[in-house]
């Protein structure tokens, strides 16, 4: 457009004016010669981006990719079932990409089931049926017990007959008596009487005598008085006890002969038991863990919830990143390539009005 001038003939247009259409020329000799590399080019990115969005990116979303791979006859040899050791088609890969979304765990997502019965894997009921037949065989020889030899029975027995019960009576007797040999008190009324009689000096003396005894009386009296109740009461049960001494001793006897007999009788019969009843709790420790351990392999262990992100994942930068962006890409050179002829032809039509002419045009 600078160098172009309206007034000027064509013949006599400047330089600026000639090399403007002299560019048009050329554009249009480039793109005659390289065209069809773009086309070319787009032809490629379309069938690759195109392809590749319908074939994977689409059928995915659809689900109809996990349907195709399911088909036993795409690729000879690859059947789930068959590797993993079912009889039954029963595993598929759709049925694995759906479990897998939900966070199953392996064992339920491949129907491990079927191939591996851990009933019959982790059953310990056999063992128990043969642990008991075992213990039911077993005969258990205990030697002799002897809760009291015959020397210490004939002992126990002389002497609930011979022991007679203390007599606590003179002992009781001593409780009530004064605690000293001759009453205190009496002691200080007699001082009392002979500091009367006396004189001064020594009356002053029999009198602190006299207040000393009272005291000391009195102290006796405050700190023996309760142990002595004390000591009287355990006299009294003593000999309460004492009374049946004999029978309970003979009722002693009886019962460790009783006891002897049920001992000699049943302690096998016990042990036998007892040890039974200790391994039956052991196996349900055992069958409690294997329960444990098989809720935890069918649920817990190896969630595939992983896969199925990573696929996702996988999913989601191939087509939204990489297959989207091709395809923007190819789009946009298609409509260039598209635009190449119309401007091409309007290239050919401005040439006309910037390039020098050699004749005049008449009109």
């Amino acid at each position: 457009p600078l160098g172009l001038k309206e007034n000027v003939l064509p013949t006599q247009r400047s330089s600026l004016s000639n090399a403007g259409g002299n560019f048009f020329m050329a554009g249009v000799g480039f793109s005659f010669i390289f065209s069809w590399l773009l086309m070319l080019l787009v032809l490629i990115t379309f069938l690759l981006g195109g392809n590749i969005y319908m074939v994977i990116c689409k059928s995915w979303q659809s689900q109809q990719l996990f349907q195709l791979l399911d088909d036993p006859g795409l690729i000879p040899g690859l059947n789930l079932s068959d590797l993993l050791g079912q009889e039954a088609s029963s595993t598929n890969f759709s049925e694995m990409y759906r479990d897998c979304q939900q966070d199953a765990a392996l064992w339920q997502t491949l129907h491990l089931d079927k191939s591996v019965s851990l009933d019959e894997l982790l059953n310990i009921s056999q063992y128990s049926e043969e642990i008991s037949t075992a213990f039911e065989k077993m005969n258990i020889t205990l030697s002799p017990i002897s809760l009291l030899s015959q020397t210490q029975r004939d002992l126990l027995q002389n002497a609930s007959r011979e022991a007679l019960p203390p007599n606590f009576n003179l002992s009781l007797d001593q409780l009530h008596q004064n605690l000293t040999k001759e009453s205190l008190l009496d002691s200080a009324a007699e001082l009392e009487q002979l500091a009367e009689k006396e004189g001064t000096d020594i009356k002053e003396s029999l009198q602190a005598d006299a207040s000393e005894l009272k005291k000391v009386n009195e102290e006796l009296q405050t700190s023996f008085s309760g142990t002595l109740k004390h000591l009287e009461k355990d006299i009294y049960s003593v000999q309460s006890v004492a009374v049946h001494l004999e029978v309970q001793t003979k009722d002693t006897l009886d019962t460790i002969s009783e006891t002897h007999e049920f001992l000699d009788r049943e302690m096998a019969n016990i042990i036998k038991n007892e040890t039974l009843a200790f391994v039956e709790l052991l196996l349900d420790f055992f069958k409690t863990y294997i329960s444990w351990a098989k809720s935890g392999l069918t649920r817990d262990v190896a969630r595939c919830k992983p896969i199925a992100q990573t696929l996702d994942n996988v999913e989601a930068i191939t087509c939204d990143y990489i297959v989207d962006s091709l395809n923007a890409f190819w789009f946009s050179l298609g409509w260039c390539t598209f635009f190449l002829l119309p401007s091409i032809i309007l290239t050919v039509r401005l040439a006309k009005f910037y390039r020098r002419m050699h004749i005049a045009d008449v009109y």
